[in-house]
């Protein structure tokens, strides 16, 4: 690999980017989890009972709710968050035989 030329390169200590985030600032996914680890006292859309959750929760079972009343795509993103989404392979032999193979994974 071809480096640049010695009095083009950082010198120890230089940032490449002296204006960029500022220490200390949170990044998006920081604050996503910071939101979704939030607790409220709500009412549980499954047993009726009213709990402490965490909207994390309070949005998994809105989903589970929408699922078990027929909306399939929300049932294949609890399936696919609770098993992994199944990926399909396609293989050729060169002739006209085709091969698929679906593999589960926990990506």
């Amino acid at each position: 690999m071809n480096e640049p030329p010695k009095e083009h390169r950082w010198k120890p200590g230089q940032s490449g980017n002296p204006k960029g985030r500022p220490k200390g600032s949170r990044n998006r996914s920081t604050i996503v989890r910071e939101w979704l680890d939030a607790t409220d006292k709500v009412k549980n859309p499954i047993t009726g009972e009213v709990e402490e959750m965490t909207v994390e929760d309070m949005l998994t079972l809105a989903v589970i709710v929408k699922a078990r009343k027929g909306d399939v795509s929300a049932y294949k993103a609890l399936l696919d968050s609770a098993y992994g989404q199944a990926k399909q392979e396609v293989e050729s032999t060169g002739q006209s035989e085709v091969i698929t193979r679906i593999k589960w994974t926990d990506d």
